[in-house]
């Protein structure tokens, strides 16, 4: 009898096992399948070779094609590389949902909430009001523009001082409370002191979060109960122990700003807008406490993360490239002058810095996955079916490293968004660090001033160097976005 069990066992979990390799038909070529783990034990090896997600996906693109199809777990996952098969993709509806599962949800409280990584009706209502209340409050406008402003401003003072001391200090996070006030002016009308103990910690956290897992949510996200059997391996414990001081911070936020008997009826920030939306009596049922926390998380990280990224590579790449700093430097004596700093209005004027800008934004690709998408339905890409559900990856590092357009894509060379050595900003197709169509990323309106202002400001008033005999690594820290390595500066003022 039990013999007769023992083979009906093995013939079952064999028909399962032949049957969970089968890819889909004209699913996109990938890696072999292997029962329950799929593509897993492939893409492991090859990321712990090549060092990075990123790369890892490059590789899979050059050895298959511009659509990749892997399975890690349960998880289908499509890698999107290339100019025609992202635009393509970017241009149906079909590609813009995101993924669900046990990480995307872990962040909200175990629901899909937020406006990042969310889809559906509710996300439309939240996005359409984060849309509209940060234009109201003055995103894209002079008086938001001014906000940064007087955070720049407040910046070279404390840098001033600095200098005057002859301190080295560590560049990203000198900017990080900066840049927090910038986001969080808008978001709760408050700012911070620069040297705020607690605001210090808070943005390295939010750093943190962004490098303990990938952007196709890991092991964790295809098995979930690895956080029972190895907590700390599978990424749970530590993204736990990094978002709970997040939802704490953000809610004694809120609390505050809704007991405060003035803030009624007011809509002079995105919180207290959202609580008064909140209490009207025919508010849509997604205007919920779990819903602001979340929402706010989604603006509070994106906002951070990307701007200090960049701007931490900016300076990373001037003390590299020395030559390229002095030219910037030149141009905005030339044009700023030493009697004031620079605005937004001397963007125009000011060709050469912005082309440093995009350069920068070009080769160290600090979102080099984008932001993941999902397969809304069944639906052909590139004359490949992609199942519905499909984790869509597009890998904006094949556009902006692409060897075939940009020539020598691994150089730091400005002048490729001149026109021809003219003062002509060239605006490349292939160049879409925020990402496309509807799902474009919400905060660029707010990026690209905030790095022009902290970047040309500083290097108007400021010469940099590196506090240690060799200069520090163009190396990556990875994750969610690239980051650079830590590093230490050392500063001298010019006005």
């Amino acid at each position: 009898m039990w013999i007769i069990v023992l083979i009906v066992c093995v013939g079952l979990v064999t028909l399962y096992c032949i049957w969970d390799v089968q890819k889909p038909k004209n699913f996109p070529p990938g890696p072999a399948w292997w029962p329950v783990l799929g593509s897993g034990l492939a893409v492991v090896r090859m990321v712990r070779s090549l060092k990075y997600f990123h790369l890892m996906w490059m590789a899979l693109s050059h050895q298959y094609g511009q659509i990749v199809g892997v399975r890690f777990g349960q998880d289908r996952i499509i890698i999107v590389s290339g100019r025609d098969a992202i635009r393509a993709m970017y241009s149906m509806d079909q590609f813009d949902g995101r993924p669900d599962g046990f990480f995307f949800r872990m962040r909200s409280f175990g629901q899909r909430l937020g406006v990042a990584l969310t889809d559906g009706p509710c996300w439309e209502v939240q996005r359409k009001f984060a849309v509209r209340t940060m234009k109201q409050l003055g995103m894209g406008r002079n008086e938001f523009v001014r906000v940064i402003e007087r955070e720049v401003h407040e910046l070279v003072e404390n840098f001033r001082v600095r200098a005057a001391t002859g301190a080295v200090f560590p560049m990203s996070g000198s900017l990080d409370i900066a840049l927090l006030n910038v986001v969080w002016v808008m978001m709760a009308g408050q700012r911070y002191d620069l040297e705020n103990a607690r605001l210090k910690w808070l943005a390295d956290t939010i750093h943190r979060t962004f490098h303990v897992i990938d952007i196709s949510g890991g092991t964790l996200n295809r098995f979930p109960w690895l956080r029972y059997v190895c907590p700390e391996s599978s990424g749970y414990g530590p993204m736990l122990r990094l978002l709970k001081p997040l939802w704490g911070f953000l809610e004694e936020t809120i609390e505050m700003i809704r007991k405060n008997p003035h803030s009624v009826d007011r809509r002079d920030c995105l919180i207290s807008t959202f609580l008064v939306e909140m209490a009207r009596a025919e508010h849509h049922t997604s205007f919920t406490d779990s819903q602001l926390v979340s929402l706010c998380l989604d603006l509070f990280q994106a906002g951070i993360e990307t701007i200090s990224s960049v701007l931490g590579f900016a300076f990373l790449y001037m003390l590299h490239n020395p030559q390229v700093m002095h030219k910037v430097q030149t141009e905005l004596y030339s044009v700023v002058g030493p009697d004031r700093l620079p605005t937004a209005n001397d963007r125009s004027q000011l060709p050469y810095c912005e082309a440093v800008i995009l350069e920068v934004e070009r080769i160290a690709t600090v979102v080099p996955s984008g932001l993941v998408h999902r397969a809304m339905s069944d639906v052909e890409l590139c004359g490949y079916r992609i199942p519905k559900d499909s984790i869509v990856i597009p890998l904006l590092y094949s556009l902006q490293m692409d060897a075939g357009y940009w020539t020598d894509p691994d150089v730091f060379r400005p002048e490729r968004f001149l026109s021809g050595g003219s003062d002509q900003v060239v605006q490349h197709d292939l160049f879409i660090p925020f990402g496309a169509g509807r799902r474009r990323c919400l905060g660029e309106a707010l990026a690209k001033p905030a790095v022009f202002l902290f970047f040309t400001t500083i290097m108007h008033c400021f010469t940099i160097e590196s506090a240690d005999e060799e200069l520090p690594s163009l190396n990556a820290v990875d994750g969610i976005t690239l980051s650079p390595q830590p590093y230490k500066i050392k500063i001298t003022a010019k006005l």
